[in-house]
């Protein structure tokens, strides 16, 4: 565990030297090292559209997986979301209402931040045996090895974060101009946020939501465990969005069965157009570049003028 504890730091405090990303709209202010009580510290990028005056009042998204998002020349797998990009087009256009980009910085502990807590607690102690003695067998990092800390991820984002953003920048502070997204375990997360935080997160956009937990759907008891939260958490419609959407190639290929049992759910509890989404997009995968392929989507479903 402390060598572990050590890796995790080094690899921390490696992210927290990194360059500014390179925009073609906007600029960020980066927070180096934002201190919590509850996560490990990490980057906090805020980008701002050019033409941001403390005089207006902004929208505010918050993003997972913050160092992905703006500059594929500093990200490990040379992708990027293109969110200054679209931001520029959709603004530019006036299709949606100015806003702010939170973006929040990964970090090692990636998993076991994004993966609601909540939901494992619905898993019976076999399940959740077989489920490490799976992850332990693929080659790659073991998962569920620690501890779930998703509610202590977002006691950050809601108690110290939020309340810095809403402080130090001009922004709408109410539900109605709040929103969070991510892909994959962001999804998660995310979904995870508006069902804990209904009064805090007006939005939520779920890219790619990766109802498995881990990389097989063979004998997994997690799909089942998501959606059963799910059900018994989702918000009474009239406050709350959804967006959802899902490829149908690479790991996106596991997500519709899942994802169609989530729908069902959704429309039961009274959710329809337009307080949810739901969208499939043919031959696109499990990527930076596919998410950016379709940013405009959820940005238009969250901050559509």
């Amino acid at each position: 565990m402390k060598k572990v504890l050590i890796l995790v730091l080094t690899l921390t405090a490696a992210q927290l030297r990194a360059q500014l990303p390179d925009l073609s709209f906007g600029q960020i202010i980066r927070h180096e090292h934002f201190p919590s009580a509850f996560v490990l510290p990490r980057n906090v990028d805020v980008w701002l559209p050019d033409g941001y005056s403390s005089g207006k009042e902004y929208d505010v998204l918050y993003m997972h997986d913050g160092q992905m998002l703006f500059d594929a020349n500093l990200t490990w797998n040379q992708q990027e979301w293109g969110v200054d990009e679209t931001m520029r087009k959709l603004m530019g256009a006036r299709s949606i209402r100015d806003c702010i980009v939170v973006a929040i910085w990964n970090t090692p502990l990636r998993h076991i931040e994004y993966f609601p807590q909540k939901a494992w607690q619905y898993l019976k102690q076999e399940e959740i045996d077989t489920l490490k003695k799976v992850s332990r067998s693929t080659g790659l990092p073991p998962l569920f090895e620690n501890d779930i800390i998703s509610d202590n991820y977002l006691k950050f984002i809601v108690t110290e974060l939020k309340p810095f953003i809403d402080s130090a920048y001009a922004t709408i502070k109410g539900r109605e101009a709040t929103h969070i997204a991510g892909s994959s375990m962001g999804g998660l997360i995310s979904m995870y946020a508006i069902c804990e935080y209904p009064d805090i997160f007006g939005g939520a956009a779920c890219l790619s939501t990766h109802w498995p937990g881990i990389f097989s759907t063979e004998n997994n008891p997690v799909p089942d465990a998501l959606l059963r939260y799910l059900n018994d958490h989702l918000p009474f419609p009239g406050n709350n969005r959804f967006y959802f959407d899902h490829g149908t190639e690479t790991l996106d290929a596991m997500y519709e069965p899942f994802q169609l049992k989530a729908d069902k759910i959704l429309a039961e509890k009274g959710y329809k157009a337009p307080l949810w989404i739901t969208k499939k997009i043919p031959g696109a995968g499990h990527s930076e570049n596919a998410w950016r392929e379709r940013l405009e989507f959820p940005l238009l479903f969250l901050l559509g003028r």
